[in-house]
């Protein structure tokens, strides 16, 4: 009965953290698609700890469990659409939500009928959230260094520990094949226990990211007269040096840095001879970009859209183009482009030489006709 008591205090406790996260968010844009997917992610955390509570009538499962099973998908797109900056929400990711609740269905209703499809589906859905789960922790990590968002970063880890635990969960469940009323199941002890542990994690990343921002320690000015990286203002917030900031745009403008290959924010902190949070700080605050790769590419596409509307530079093939520009393929290049003109590189160039013909042609008419009088 103590343990019981236990179980039941902890998944209080969890719904509790979870339902203070979806009040707090829903406060915020609830128009948001990150904020959307948040509060369903919280909600479906409160949701499952209590239908999964001993005492609570199993029947409600049958109607619970096939829409929680879908959580996974909800907690990928979240830490997509958090930490991938690019991340666009498409049809087919609502298609595979629909897909793995439609799953829990028939997992949950198939028993009696079709025992042998049951039974591949409550296989197949541990294996989906097992491929969501990895696949969201890759992707923290992918993105980590090239973000320049302090806070972001360090919900980063909250994140990926939340993806490691449940992965470990996940897989040791499916090497064991333990039954549900089994410990380690979703009314024993040990998964209440992991549910706070999950919850408690989410609420750090949550809540503490602002409160663990740090203070940037004002120093003296280097020998040569620099100005300091990092200014105060009476509310605290800082304000970057504007020295620094003609700095940095020599070196990116002037000394073409960025034609680099392999070029990290590392390397060019070290260009700059400053750490590298400093550099972050810097590019975030200072320029308002969110994403390292982003800064990279505002230079190298103007690199590019010079190169390519250069009627000298007509015949030069456009992955030479890209390629000088400081991109290491094609393909990213050709995204990143598209992205930022609506365009190909190839039709970029045909409307820019087009244009560029007519207005040569425009000048010489005028000419002509400026002699003749």
């Amino acid at each position: 009965m103590g343990l019981t008591a236990l179980d039941l205090g902890l998944r209080g406790a969890a719904s509790g953290l979870f339902l203070m996260m979806m009040l707090v968010l829903a406060q915020l844009r609830p128009t948001n698609r990150n904020i959307i997917l948040g509060m369903a992610m919280a909600a479906g955390g409160a949701v499952y700890a209590i239908a999964t509570a001993p005492f609570i009538p199993k029947s409600s499962l049958a109607w619970t469990m096939p829409i929680l099973s879908a959580q996974p998908v909800v907690f990928w797109l979240w830490a997509r659409m958090t930490f991938d900056d690019d991340f666009i929400l498409k049809r087919w990711h609502g298609a595979l939500w629909l897909a793995v609740v439609g799953i829990g269905f028939a997992v949950t209703l198939g028993w009696t009928n079709w025992p042998a499809l049951a039974s591949g589906g409550a296989k197949a859905l541990p294996m989906v959230a097992l491929v969501l789960a990895i696949s969201a922790a890759v992707q923290t990590v992918k993105t980590w260094r090239a973000d320049l968002i302090a806070r972001r970063r360090r919900l980063r880890i909250a994140i990926l520990v939340i993806n490691i635990v449940f992965i470990a969960l996940v897989a040791g469940a499916s090497l064991s094949s333990l039954p549900v009323a089994s410990p380690g199941g979703p009314d024993s002890f040990a998964s209440a226990l992991g549910l706070f542990v999950v919850a408690m994690l989410a609420a750090c990343g949550f809540f503490g990211v602002k409160a663990a921002a740090p203070v940037m320690q004002a120093k003296p000015a280097p020998a040569t007269g620099e100005a300091q990286v990092v200014n105060r203002d009476e509310d605290g917030r800082g304000s970057i040096a504007p020295a620094l900031l003609r700095r940095l745009d020599h070196l990116m403008t002037v000394e073409r840095i960025y034609r680099q290959e392999g070029l990290s924010i590392g390397g060019l902190a070290a260009s700059l001879d400053l750490p590298e949070y400093r550099l972050r700080q810097v590019i975030n605050e200072g320029l308002g970009y969110r994403n390292f790769n982003a800064f990279l590419n505002h230079y190298r596409i103007d690199d590019a859209k010079a190169a390519l509307s250069d009627p000298t530079q007509r015949e030069v093939p456009v992955l030479t183009i890209a390629m000088d520009a400081g991109f290491q393929s094609i393909g990213p290049f050709n995204r990143a482009f598209k992205a930022d003109t609506g365009m190909t590189p190839t039709e970029f160039r045909r409307d820019s030489l087009t244009r560029s013909q007519a207005a040569a042609s425009e000048s010489d008419g005028n000419l002509k006709i400026g002699q003749s009088h």
